[in-house]
């Protein structure tokens, strides 16, 4: 019997090994699968929406004070910095949990199949619009969802009012119901097993960089994914081309990372209006990789 051991535990090794590839496989198929996932997302310029605001709830990505200062009629603070957390692993930056995120859209009226616009100024909120059309797009959100375009500067330029103070929804209360779409995310241990076979691209600015980066990853700061004096999203064309520019092969998985998800997220908004495919969003970003990635 004891003659028998050794090969037992070979095939146990054989097996585990197997496993392992198997599962390893399976992620990058994951990365690979075609398409857009996620929310309905388009553009809609301001005076399409100003014909008829109240088809929308509105979501504003600044920060708070910015909200307070004036914003569209309606809308309602929805800020990264309101929503996100240091985890119990100590990283920063982290989307709270699917079912908060949820209960706190139902809290402004907010239903899974909700129309709904969302604006900032692609400055002070650094993306923060963006990174809220990923989390819409993350829950599974089914109605439209519409970034604004050229945010509060185009708003402001067309002489449309704005207003201060605070806005309450005062309708039933509803619950919204998530369908969680894991592949917009992807996880420090997904990452480090398709290393190579995904392209990183760093949205960070230069001075961040220096300080390290994620292997083999792609230099493109999230300013360059913005242009004209309203920061409006770069047309699709333009998007094309800049990542072109940078080497950034479409036949693979893009993954877009920051220090935690927001200017990637901007990033990743950008890259799913023009149309294409295989975008990710590593929400956890440099602040989860130098705590979890690193060998």
């Amino acid at each position: 019997m004891t003659a028998g051991i050794p090969q037992v535990k070979k095939v146990e090794r054989r097996i585990g090994r197997f496993f392992r590839i198997s599962m390893g496989c399976f992620a990058i198929l994951l990365l690979m699968s075609t398409g857009v996932f996620g929310a309905n997302v388009g553009v809609i310029e301001v005076q399409k929406f100003s014909r008829n605001p109240g088809a929308w709830v509105v979501l504003d990505g600044r920060p708070k004070a910015q909200w307070q200062a004036g914003h569209v009629p309606g809308a309602h603070s929805f800020s990264w910095e309101n929503y996100t957390r240091t985890d119990e692993k100590g990283v920063q930056f982290k989307v709270l949990s699917p079912r908060e995120m949820a209960d706190a859209l139902a809290a402004l009226g907010i239903g899974e199949k909700t129309a709904v616009v969302v604006y900032g100024d692609a400055d002070t909120s650094w993306g923060g619009e963006g990174w809220l059309v990923w989390v819409l797009s993350w829950l599974g959100h089914q109605g439209e969802v519409r970034i604004l375009s050229g945010g509060i500067q185009s708003w402001r330029a067309a002489n449309l009012s704005v207003e201060k103070g605070e806005v309450r929804y005062r309708g039933p209360r509803l619950r919204y119901q998530v369908a969680l779409q894991p592949q917009l995310d992807i996880s420090t241990g997904e990452l480090r097993k398709v290393l190579g076979k995904v392209t990183l691209v760093d949205t960070r600015s230069t001075w961040e960089r220096l300080r390290g980066t994620l292997p083999g990853a792609v230099a493109i700061s999230w300013e360059d994914f913005f242009a004209g004096k309203d920061r409006h999203p770069l047309p699709p064309a333009e998007v094309k081309k800049l990542l072109a520019k940078h080497g950034v092969d479409l036949r693979k998985p893009v993954v877009y990372y920051c220090t935690g998800g927001i200017r990637s997220g901007y990033a990743w908004m950008v890259h799913t209006l023009a149309g294409l495919p295989n975008g990710r969003n590593y929400e956890g970003g440099m602040e989860e990789w130098k705590r979890l990635g690193s060998p």
